[in-house]
């Protein structure tokens, strides 16, 4: 049995500016934290006397004979892309402490953790980076969905990180380096709430992608962002800044699709704002889902009651990232791949260019 946990991400600054369609032309950046919510992949040999071969377990339970009949696509293709067959049987199981499609980067940590598992369940370790790079292609390359490429970074590393993306591909995670205290500051200012799940994410990236070339200005300002709060945190300035800068890249990334900001999600910022709020966001793509908001200390209780009808999510920063808590007995010797087979890391890096063209 291995057990792999990965945390959710929430995404201050940047986003928009890590989807390889722009960064890849302009460069990018993102300031983002994980925090102590997590979702968890437990990989096991599934023993063979069970009618069926292979048994996945999320929001609904498959029992399958062979990997290209299992519904769920993450796991179907993971399967695929760490060269699992149908040799032996896998039972896998998910579960999460936030729900998906909700903006904190469910689908990334959940890749991550898969791929974890997997691994671990081969006897291999992956490095974090490595690890990170596997599950962009995964998302991007085998899945081809509209995500972009700052949350399998976040999960895999942990911590309060500037993720650059350069032009020519490369990814460089840069953890923030200031005192604790001025961590745990910042921490004790952001309140979360859940105003529902997203079920339009993907076709809202999708729109947002197709408009990159067309907000160019919103995007380059939305990048010098992260900038400008990194040098906030490292002051000795009021981190008050840091709301009213929350503020202006929720203004900027409403002007990135008009799909962004539903009704609701309007209604919900105003209060919070009118309540003593200095700035939020939506977190994520979608039109709902978990929105963060920077509130001075005095004010935390009016707007928690002002928005008593959501649910409030208390959280911690953490700085672990995803790692395999828990490994079992060995399991059985897996099949050789194929002769010839390309291995997951040679694959990986002969794909580079057709990501990077994403």
């Amino acid at each position: 049995m291995i057990i792999a946990r990965t945390p959710y991400r929430l995404s201050f600054f940047g986003g928009g500016t890590d989807y390889p369609a722009w960064y890849t032309r302009q460069g990018g950046a993102v300031l983002s934290t994980t925090i102590d919510k997590y979702c968890y992949v437990s990989v096991r040999h599934l023993p063979p006397f069970f009618s069926n071969k292979h048994r996945v377990v999320w929001s609904h339970v498959e029992t399958v004979q062979s990997v290209s009949e299992i519904l769920h696509p993450a796991v179907r293709e993971g399967l695929r892309m760490m060269e699992f067959g149908d040799g032996h049987g896998l039972e896998i199981h998910h579960q999460g402490d936030l729900p998906a499609r909700a903006g904190m980067g469910s689908s990334s940590s959940f890749a991550v953790g898969l791929l974890q598992a997997l691994a671990a369940y081969r006897g291999q370790m992956i490095d974090k980076h490595e690890l990170a790079l596997r599950a962009v292609e995964l998302e991007q390359a085998r899945l081809h969905e509209n995500v972009g490429t700052q949350d399998q970074f976040a999960a895999a590393y942990g911590g309060l990180n500037v993720i650059e993306f350069r032009q020519d591909g490369e990814i460089r995670v840069d953890p923030v380096t200031i005192p604790p205290d001025r961590i745990r500051e910042l921490e004790r200012h952001l309140l979360l709430f859940y105003t529902g799940t997203s079920r339009l994410s993907s076709d809202v990236a999708a729109e947002v992608v197709a408009n990159l070339g067309q907000r160019r200005e919103v995007l380059t300002r939305m990048r010098g962002m992260v900038d400008q709060a990194v040098s906030l945190l490292s002051s000795n300035e009021c981190l008050d800044e840091f709301g009213r800068m929350l503020h202006e890249t929720w203004s900027l990334k409403r002007k990135l699709s008009t799909r962004i900001a539903s009704d609701t999600v309007e209604d919900v910022y105003r209060r919070a704002m009118r309540a003593g709020a200095l700035g939020g966001k939506l977190l994520g793509a979608g039109s709902s889902g978990f929105m963060a908001f920077y509130v001075p200390e005095k004010r935390q209780e009016a707007v928690k009651r002002t928005l008593s009808n959501y649910l409030q999510v208390p959280f911690g920063f953490e700085s672990e990232g995803s790692r395999v808590i828990y490994y079992g007995s060995q399991a059985p010797e897996l099949e050789a791949p194929m002769a010839g087979a390309e291995s997951p890391v040679a694959r990986r890096r002969s794909s580079a260019a057709a990501r990077a063209s994403l």
